[in-house]
C-alpha cells in the first residue's frame, strides 16, 4: 500500500482510503489475490498423483500433539473448502489446468 500511495502522491496523513487507492491505481484487492494463490496452490496439489506424500496428507497433521488453549486454529483445509464454497467452485475442475486457471483468476480491474 506504501508504494501505491506513493504512486498516488498521497501520505498516510492525507486519510485517504485503500479501497480508493486501488481503485485509482487498477489493483484487485489483496484479500482476493490471496484467495487465487491458495487455490492455485491446491489445484496443484489435485493434480498430483494419490501417492505423493503432499497429495494423501502425510506432510498436513502431526498426531498427539498437544494443542494451545481456545478456539482450534483454522486449518488448510478448511480454508480452502470455505474459499471453494464462497467461489462457487468445485474442486474437480481442479484436474483440468486451462478451466480452474479460469476458474480462480481475478482480474484486475
Amino acid at each position: 500500500m506504501r508504494m501505491l500511495r506513493w504512486f498516488c502522491g498521497h501520505t498516510r496523513r492525507d486519510r485517504v482510503r485503500n479501497e480508493v487507492i486501488r481503485d485509482r491505481v487498477g489493483v484487485a484487492p489483496i484479500e482476493e489475490k490471496l484467495t487465487q494463490h491458495r487455490l492455485r496452490w491446491f489445484g496443484h496439489v489435485q493434480r498430483r498423483p494419490p501417492e505423493a506424500p503432499v497429495h494423501n496428507g502425510v506432510l498436513e497433521r502431526v498426531d498427539n500433539v498437544k494443542r494451545g488453549r481456545g478456539r482450534p486454529k483454522l486449518t488448510w483445509d478448511e480454508l480452502v473448502k470455505r474459499d471453494l464454497k464462497d467461489w462457487n467452485i468445485f474442486k474437480e475442475i481442479a484436474l483440468d489446468r486451462s478451466a480452474w486457471r479460469l476458474a480462480i483468476n481475478v482480474p484486475e480491474p
